[in-house]
């Protein structure tokens, strides 16, 4: 590290110390630089950084060998010199929206004044513009002209900034197969958006459950906290999809010991599809009745004009293929029905002999 700075210098460092209201930063000196603690206090008040973080500063000044340095200009620091630096370097500044003029508003940093279009205050915002009047924000110049006098700030670009950290910073984490705990953002009809730190993923409808879930309303609700695994992540379309299902255990995996060929199960119709059936026979397995194994149908029939999702349905089970996760069955008769039909034919007559229709008919 050199031991002169010149105003406006950018610097990357390393924090050494945190005590009170000040940051002292590394500058390779026998004295160390510090920085204001108040630039690194979240809307709560607590500081958002610790000792040993990178962080990168611009110097401001050298009081007696007390050199100040800044993530942003502010007040007296924002001087003609500091504001081209500024613009220079990419440096952030503060300023107060003092009014609403033509195409924008005035903005006052230091003694100076520039202009922030509307298209660049805010950002993802449906705020009126009389919201931000007399707020203090933070800036970046877009425009220096006539030394100073004309300036085109922009708010909106600081918070891209900020957001594309809050990504940079996301994406090491939010990887496939990383188990996160989120808030349920907003309900869809295919799914569930759900909030990570200000980051909104999907939950897709199929990934709630191994159960078919037919309504999100029905299984979940806005600003319910849930546990789900990242199964995709773009980071560069910015699109992360979860799943909650695979924290449960898959159903399929003792589908081979629960469920067995020839098997006689008193489901329901989960789902009518054109070609056929599909009979749920335990908690997250389905199996298909073909369209060619229902009677007094054909090929041109209107299944769902004639069964009806959530209707009893019992079934053979024809064959299993776990690999696949598929189950082929054939209509039955129920339990009741079997039942009946097996009262029937161990009814007795009264001299406690089996019913015989044809003796019955003798008898007559």
């Amino acid at each position: 590290m050199k031991n002169r700075f010149e105003i406006g210098e950018e610097l990357e460092t390393t924090v050494v110390q945190i005590a009170g209201d000040t940051i002292f930063i590394d500058l390779g000196l026998k004295s160390e630089g510090f920085v204001d603690a108040a630039e690194f206090r979240d809307d709560d008040g607590n500081i958002t950084i610790h000792e040993g973080d990178k962080i990168k500063v611009y110097f401001v000044s050298d009081n007696r060998g007390e050199l100040h340095f800044t993530t942003r200009l502010s007040g007296e620091s924002a001087g003609d010199e500091m504001l081209e630096k500024a613009y220079k370097s990419g440096l952030p500044v503060e300023g107060t929206v003092e009014k609403e003029i033509k195409g924008g508003f005035e903005v006052k940093i230091g003694s100076a004044r520039a202009f922030c279009p509307y298209s660049q205050m805010g950002f993802h915002t449906r705020e009126e513009p009389s919201a931000f009047l007399n707020r203090h924000l933070t800036f970046l110049i877009t425009e220096y002209k006539n030394d100073g006098k004309d300036l085109i700030v922009s708010n909106r670009k600081i918070l891209e900034q900020a957001e594309q950290q809050k990504i940079a910073s996301l994406a090491e984490t939010l990887t496939v197969g990383a188990k996160i705990t989120g808030t349920v953002k907003s309900l869809q009809s295919y799914g569930a958006f759900i909030d990570i730190d200000g980051f909104q993923a999907l939950l897709p409808i199929s990934e709630i459950s191994h159960e078919r879930v037919k309504d999100v309303a029905d299984v979940l609700s806005v600003g319910q906290q849930i546990e789900a695994v990242v199964i995709k992540a773009d980071w560069k379309q910015e699109k992360v999809s979860l799943s909650m299902k695979s924290l449960e255990k898959d159903p399929w995996d003792d589908a081979a010991n629960t469920i067995k060929v020839g098997e006689k199960i008193d489901g329901t119709i989960a789902r009518v599809a054109p070609f056929g059936l599909f009979v749920n026979l335990a908690k997250g397995i389905d199996g298909l009745v073909h369209i060619s194994a229902l009677e007094n149908v054909s090929a041109s029939t209107n299944l769902a004009k004639k069964f009806k999702v959530g209707e009893a349905f019992s079934v053979v089970v024809d064959k299993i293929d776990v690999a696949e996760k598929r189950i082929s069955l054939l209509p039955a008769s129920s339990a009741e029905q079997d039942q009946s039909a097996e009262k029937y034919l161990s009814s007795q007559d009264d001299d406690g002999e089996s019913y015989n229709p044809f003796a019955a008919l003798l008898k007559k």
